[in-house]
């Protein structure tokens, strides 16, 4: 999963999210290694993006990559709905890029296999499975990129 890429300071700094209801999965490239930052732990729809605007500005980001449910299963609607009307409170003013989340997070949970289950409980707990689900959509932006 933590591949190097060669291009991906070519589009300046760029930081993934999986937001979700309780967490925000960060996750940004830095020296052409995608690596899972802090999450940010959801108390509300303004807390929580005052301290994405925040991050997105002390970490200079220029491309925001947001993972988003495959569309045309009518369950996704809202969700959708739901992550793109946070995106805006957020108000960035660089790039939003929006990609195909689908199994990210199954795929973090699978990393996780070599934990015991209480530590698997708590990596979800904290936001560090989100993470790494943000993780694997900056991959997917990369793939997408090439």
């Amino acid at each position: 999963m933590l591949d190097s890429h060669p291009r991906a300071e070519s589009k300046g700094n760029i930081l993934a999210c999986d937001v979700g209801l309780k967490r925000i999965g960060l996750a940004q490239c830095l020296q052409g290694i995608v690596l899972p930052l802090p999450a940010i732990l959801r108390k509300n729809r303004k807390q929580a993006s005052d301290e994405l605007r925040a991050l997105l500005a002390q970490r200079d980001i220029s491309v925001l990559v947001v993972g988003l449910p495959s569309g045309g299963q009518a369950h996704y609607e809202d969700t959708i709905a739901r992550i793109k009307h946070f995106v805006g409170l957020v108000g960035f003013g660089g790039e939003v890029v929006y990609v195909d989340e689908d199994y990210t997070s199954q795929e973090a949970l699978e990393n996780l296999n070599h934990l015991g289950r209480q530590s698997r409980a708590l990596a979800q707990k904290d936001g560090r499975l989100d993470s790494l689900s943000a993780c694997y959509i900056l991959e997917r932006y990369y793939l997408r990129s090439l």
